[in-house]
């Protein structure tokens, strides 16, 4: 399969990633909506730490997502890859304080 580098940004820091080709609108719109979100939180909520607007970000999205499923659909979901990806943010954050 195919991959594309990407550089993407969330909340003022970049991140390069490898991803495959039919993933890369995806992903980049779903760094849109999470920069989207941690600045409507910022300005509703007036925090400026970018773990805890990253934190309240991913638990408005994941929130909604849920909501999105009924009953019916609903699949089990793995939370590894969010799970890494959050711990790998956060150690970051924790880098630069």
């Amino acid at each position: 399969m195919s991959k594309v580098s990407l550089k993407i940004t969330i909340a003022g820091r970049t991140y390069p990633l490898n991803v495959p080709v039919s993933d890369e609108e995806k992903v980049t719109k779903a760094a849109a909506d999470i920069n989207k979100a941690v600045e409507l939180l910022r300005k509703n909520y007036a925090v400026n730490d970018n773990q805890d607007l990253l934190a309240m970000t991913a638990l408005q999205l994941l929130a909604k997502a849920s909501n999105e499923v009924t009953a019916n659909e609903q699949v089990p979901v793995d939370y590894t890859e969010i799970e890494d990806a959050l711990s790998h943010l956060s150690n970051e954050l924790d880098g630069i304080q």
